[in-house]
């Protein structure tokens, strides 16, 4: 089998936007985190307490997202230094290994999206049986 050093290549910018895309993720839930903290020291709720432990487990698996994005974007550029200095099979194969690293990459964020869908989902629902008693008291 021959592997083009361009295929490894491919990888580069959809790698790079997909890291910049969890760091965001990151950044965005740690925010959320710190305020959920000072909210937690004035008003002491379960609830509180129960949205900051979803965001714990959400940071935990962002970051294995990054790490298995990040040792992805790594093997890529191995596999190309190996198909550059002529070892073609290894290359191939340590593309094959990076490419798995990405799936694993993306299916630790599809499980990190569904617990913040879910998430949201519970916040809609106190939202919308608050709208329900509000029309009909009105």
């Amino acid at each position: 089998m021959t592997l083009p050093i361009e295929t490894p290549a491919l990888l580069f910018s959809a790698t790079s936007l997909i890291l910049l895309a969890y760091t965001n993720r990151f950044l965005t839930i740690a925010a959320i985190v710190r305020g959920l903290k000072v909210s937690y020291e004035q008003n002491k709720t379960k609830s509180i307490l129960l949205e900051i432990s979803n965001l714990n487990l959400r940071l935990t698996l962002i970051r294995h997202m990054q790490m298995y994005g990040v040792l992805s974007l790594f093997f890529s550029v191995f596999a190309m230094a190996l198909l550059f200095t002529g070892f073609q099979t290894w290359g191939a194969y340590v593309f094959g290994l990076s490419l798995l690293l990405l799936l694993a990459s993306l299916a630790v964020s599809f499980w990190e999206i569904s617990i913040s869908v879910r998430a949201l989902r519970v916040h809609l629902s106190d939202l919308i049986e608050e709208a329900k008693e509000h029309t009909r008291q009105g």
